[in-house]
């Protein structure tokens, strides 16, 4: 007898676990968000921290990728990366992005869009020389997005940059930190039936914020 296998259209979910609505939401987004994560942390979900990154390339094809928040504050959000990357490539050409974090435990999403520019090199500095050694040799040997021959390029080049560097490697110049600017945040609470909570705070010309509940 054979096993009978779900099919993907019929996975479902109940989602009941918490509200969001406008008397408990906080009147500024960074608020909410800095709530949510610090909810997220507390709680373990699995990396909390972790987020996609969306960007457009010239030919107007999307790409996404996961990477981790390492700041936010009335500036923006702030990550580090490869510069020669395909993200740092597209991100220069098209500035605008959006980030996303899905703590699933939670039934939470929160989607912020806005313009992307780069960081100071004090900051990127700052921020490179607090990684551990090994990420710092790492952010030399790896050419991020491009084909390598093996996973032996890797190990090769960071062999090469441990000698050359030892316990000091400087920042690569092709390495550090982008701030995304948001100018549209949207919070989405799962609730039962599909009857979402889903609130929207769009950024308005005297730098005030609109808050707005969309239909999920």
């Amino acid at each position: 007898m054979s096993e009978h296998k779900p099919s993907i259209a019929d996975l479902r979910k109940s989602y009941e676990r918490a509200e969001l609505n406008e008397e408990a939401s906080q009147a500024d987004p960074l608020k909410q968000f800095e709530q949510w994560l610090n909810e997220a942390v507390t709680a373990q979900v699995p990396e909390p921290n972790a987020m996609t990154v969306a960007t457009v390339a010239s030919n107007l094809r999307p790409s996404t990728r996961v990477v981790l928040i390492k700041g936010f504050d009335a500036r923006g959000i702030v990550w580090f990366t490869n510069y020669d990357s395909r993200k740092g490539q597209e991100l220069a050409g098209n500035p605008y992005a959006a980030l996303q974090f899905h703590w699933v435990e939670l039934e939470r999403v929160v989607r912020i869009e806005g313009v992307v520019e780069k960081v100071s090199a004090e900051e990127s500095d700052a921020y490179f020389h607090s990684r551990p050694l090994d990420s710092r040799i790492g952010a030399w040997a790896s050419p991020q997005s491009e084909v390598i021959a093996s996973r032996r390029v890797l190990l090769t080049n960071a062999a090469l940059y441990g000698a050359k560097f030892l316990l000091q490697p400087p920042r690569p110049p092709h390495w550090g930190g982008y701030r995304l600017k948001p100018d549209n945040w949207q919070f989405w609470q799962g609730r039962k039936s599909r009857l979402h909570d889903r609130l929207r705070y769009t950024l308005q010309a005297d730098a005030s914020w609109l808050r707005e509940r969309l239909a999920p």
